[in-house]
Parts: C-alpha cells; sequence; structure tokens
C-alpha cells in the first residue's frame, strides 16, 4: 500500500479593488510516491525536504506581514497602564514606645521658660525613693521640697536614704549588685534624669498635668499651639509675658471660653476638672510630695482625663520617684522581654496588651530593683534603643 504526501500552501492577500481579505490557495505542490515496502529517502533528501518547508514557512510569514501593512490602520483607543505592584521587601515597623509617648513631653514642664531656672544645683539635700524628690512650685511662685532645711520635720516621711549628689550613684550600685550585666549599659548610657541637675528641676503640678492633657493625641506642634492660646486667654495684655494660670483662674473660667484656644470639649472639661480638685485642696503639692506611690496614684487617676501611664510618667518624670514601673509601657515590655532573653521579633507578631512579657513575670523579674525601679525602668528603655529623650523633652 502506498502513502501520498502533499503540502498546500496559502497565503492572504489584499484585493487591489477591495479592502478587505482574500485567501487564494495556489497549486498543490505533489511528492514522488514511494512504495511503503519500498527502500527509505535517503538522509540527505529528508534534509533537504526539511530545509525546504522552513523556507516556505518562512516565505509565508513575510508575505502576511507585507501584505498587513498595506491594509489600513485600525484606530484604537489609548488605555492608561495599569500600574503594577511591586513586590519587594516592605520595612518593618517597630512597635510603638508607649501608648501616648506625646504626653511624656511635657510632664517635666517646669514652672519658668526653661528646664532649670538655675543652671547650677541648689545645696545639697535629702531625698527618699518614695517620695517626691523633685523641688515642687505654684503659679504663685511658692516652692516646696520633701526635706526642708534637710530637717525632719514631718515625722510622717520615711527616713532620708541619700542626697541629690548621690542618690545616682546608689541607686546605680543596688541594679549592678542585683544583675551584673547592666553595669555596661549604666556605663554607656548615664541617667540624667535622677542626677544632681535633674533633681534640681522646678516642676508646676498643675500645669504638668494640663499640658499632658492638653498633648493627649495631636502632634508637638499642635500641642504648643494650643498651650500658647490657652495662656494667653489670661494674659491678653501682660507686660512680664504670659505665665501660666492658677487652677482658680482655670476653675473659674466657662467651657465655652476654654475651648478657644483649640481644646476639644472633653479636653476643657478634664484641664477645668482638674483645676477645681486644685482649688478646692482636694489636690495640693503637699500631698503629692509626701504621699505614697499607691496613694498619688489613687488621687490623680481619679480625675477625668489621667489614666494610669499618665500617673506613672508624671510620678516617675516629673515627681521624681524612684520606685516606678510601669508594666503597661510596651517600651518597657519589649526591653525586659530583650534583657532577659526572650526572642522580641518572635514575640512581635504575638498580639494583646501583653504580647512581650506578662504582667506578673515583669513584676517578679523587676522586684529585687526596688527600691530604684524607675531607674530600672529607664534602663529597660535602653536596651531596645528606645528614644528616651522623647521621655525627657520639655514643651
Amino acid at each position: 500500500m502506498s502513502l501520498r504526501r502533499s503540502a498546500r500552501i496559502s497565503v492572504r492577500t489584499v484585493s487591489p479593488n477591495s479592502n478587505s481579505l482574500t485567501k487564494e490557495t495556489f497549486s498543490t505542490v505533489a511528492v514522488k510516491k514511494r512504495s511503503a515496502s519500498g527502500p527509505s529517502l535517503p538522509v540527505a533528501a529528508k534534509k533537504a525536504r526539511s530545509t525546504s518547508k522552513v523556507h516556505n514557512n518562512n516565505n509565508d510569514s513575510q508575505t502576511e506581514t507585507a501584505t498587513r501593512t498595506d491594509a489600513p490602520a485600525l484606530i484604537t483607543t489609548p488605555v492608561t497602564p495599569v500600574r503594577q505592584r511591586r513586590d519587594g521587601p516592605q520595612r518593618s515597623r517597630a512597635p510603638p514606645l508607649t501608648p501616648t509617648p506625646s504626653l511624656v513631653n511635657v510632664i517635666r514642664a517646669p514652672y519658668s521658660t526653661g528646664d532649670i531656672d538655675n543652671a547650677s544645683p541648689p545645696p545639697d539635700r535629702p531625698v527618699e525613693p518614695h517620695v517626691t524628690n523633685a523641688t515642687l512650685v505654684t503659679p504663685g511662685g511658692t516652692r516646696s521640697v520633701a526635706y526642708p532645711d534637710g530637717l525632719l520635720r514631718n515625722s510622717a516621711l520615711p527616713k532620708p536614704t541619700a542626697t541629690t549628689s548621690t542618690l545616682l550613684d546608689e541607686a546605680c550600685a543596688h541594679l549592678v549588685k542585683v544583675e551584673p550585666r547592666l553595669k555596661l549599659l549604666i556605663e554607656r548610657h548615664p541617667c540624667p534624669l535622677f542626677s544632681a541637675k535633674g533633681l534640681a528641676e522646678e516642676i508646676d503640678p498643675f500645669r504638668s498635668l494640663s499640658s499632658g492633657i492638653m498633648n493627649q493625641q495631636v502632634s508637638g506642634a499642635a500641642a504648643r499651639a494650643i498651650k500658647s492660646k490657652f495662656v494667653a486667654l489670661f494674659h491678653e495684655s501682660d507686660a512680664d509675658g504670659p505665665t501660666f494660670p492658677t487652677p482658680a483662674q482655670v476653675a473659674a473660667t466657662d467651657i465655652s471660653r476654654l475651648r478657644l484656644a483649640g481644646l476639644s470639649q472633653r479636653k476643657a472639661e478634664y484641664i477645668q476638672g482638674l483645676a477645681e480638685k486644685f482649688a478646692s485642696g482636694e489636690l495640693s503639692n503637699s500631698m503629692l510630695m509626701k504621699a505614697s506611690d499607691e496613694e498619688v496614684m489613687e488621687k490623680l487617676t481619679a480625675v477625668r482625663g489621667l489614666g494610669k501611664w499618665s500617673v506613672e510618667m508624671f510620678s516617675c518624670f516629673g515627681l521624681k520617684r524612684l520606685d516606678i514601673l510601669s508594666t503597661g509601657d510596651l517600651g518597657v515590655q519589649r526591653g525586659m522581654a530583650a534583657f532577659f532573653g526572650k526572642d522580641v521579633q518572635k514575640l512581635k507578631a504575638k498580639g494583646g496588651k501583653w504580647k512581650y512579657m506578662s504582667e506578673q513575670d515583669m513584676l517578679d523579674k523587676a522586684a529585687p530593683f526596688a527600691p530604684y525601679r524607675s531607674l530600672f525602668m529607664w534602663y529597660m528603655w535602653r536596651v531596645e534603643d528606645v528614644d528616651v529623650s522623647v521621655m525627657q523633652s520639655t514643651a
């Protein structure tokens, strides 16, 4: 039985009298008959036939291209290309340093325009970790310290354990004794907060707490603008320059007028409520000076607008109390977890408030560092390179 092979070549051409494409079929190229049982074609003949097919296909493609070029161009509507998403590596965002770090900017805000009224530290005076070691002032200029004239005039106060010039050295020595690994961290990062210079800062509690409320959930620039307008409400023509209003002035001012400074309704109510407590004597510099850490927390969190974290930051950075540990601060959690050998990068993906370390675990591990847990907390921020200058800058 014989086999017949044939090839048909067809191309597209343009009719000279029409724009439509027609199809013309050429004659069939006959292929030489060969018997199925006959000898196969030589290799050279096969190669020649294969080459002929390739040549014919190339001619076919070129002919079709030339024919389509002569055809009239189709009008197409331009389409804006869709921007493709890049699948490159995305920058990982560090966890927030604190729940509201902008609030700490003004916790240490003193009564005057500078951090410290006098650059040179005052004479050495007694201090104790569980009392207020800062000098507190009122808008009227009255100053008070826990141990005036170095004498124990109030038997209710605990006996002082150090002085302003020796407190930091004794606290650092205690930390290193409990955990020798802290020595290198302390040498690299001296803490200015509880130094003699830091303890010389004068703090107006009403101003600092009011400024903290103003700073909640706004940028630093917006907070400064609000504070300037707030002060101007009470000192429109003060020749000596504007000073922060007294609690009595703010308590007697209508909410609508307080809002002219840019305060929301709620913040204006918070600040007026705080002013009323200071004006009535429920809160006072004397109470904040001599009360225990627990009493300060109880009294201040009773004020609307002041939460636990806000009071902890005020007690540490404002009042200079030495035994404060903020377990709810994410920076402290992260630092402690890293310091005690946990994989913080792995824990980062974990959800919840206590994703780095549980509250009880933090309290247990920090207990040996008492009564200097404020200093321990400061160094836990440093473990993970938390920018503590945010905590220590003023408004």
